[in-house]
């Protein structure tokens, strides 16, 4: 029997994005519940910050996968919520390198285990064999199609594609 072209309920596309509303609707839920204004963007920001201090805004950009444009209002909010600090890069003055503040590595401590704690929520319904299976073709097929994004993921120089 043939699949109906017009049951979106049988679309890649249209079940990804179903998951993803429902991945930021627990997001959201946690850090309200922790009282934290933080979106999953900014977080992602954070942690790739964390993981590389004193990075330059446009390989934060790349390294979530964001427009650049867009990523530098996001570290606006972050710097005016006091979680990031930036400054000139010396190496070149039309940079910005970010870093952490106390408060932001304070809070990124603090969210860290919501966010893990939050993330089998996503997955409802799968059993653990099944949410490791999906989180693993879901990379693979994220990886195949990175050039068909409009802000690929771009890895720094010399780092690990999986970083």
């Amino acid at each position: 029997m043939d699949t109906d072209p017009l049951d979106i309920h049988a679309l890649p596309g249209h079940l990804i994005r179903r998951l993803h509303q429902i991945s930021v609707a627990q997001f959201m839920e946690r850090m309200a519940d922790e009282g934290v204004d933080l979106t999953p963007v900014q977080f992602s920001a954070l942690a790739a910050i964390r993981r590389h201090p004193g990075i330059d805004q446009a390989s934060v950009a790349g390294l979530i996968a964001y427009d650049r444009a867009t990523l530098g209002k996001v570290v606006d909010r972050l710097a005016d919520k006091g979680l990031v600090a930036r400054r000139v890069s010396a190496a070149d003055r039309r940079a910005r390198e970010v870093s952490l503040t106390r408060d932001g590595e304070a809070l990124l401590d603090r969210i860290l285990p919501v966010v893990q704690a939050a993330q089998p929520a996503i997955f409802t319904g799968l059993t653990e064999a099944e949410r490791e299976t999906f989180v693993a073709l879901l990379r693979k097929a994220t990886l195949a199609a990175n050039e068909l994004s409009r802000a690929p993921q771009r890895d720094l120089p010399g780092s690990q594609a999986a970083e």
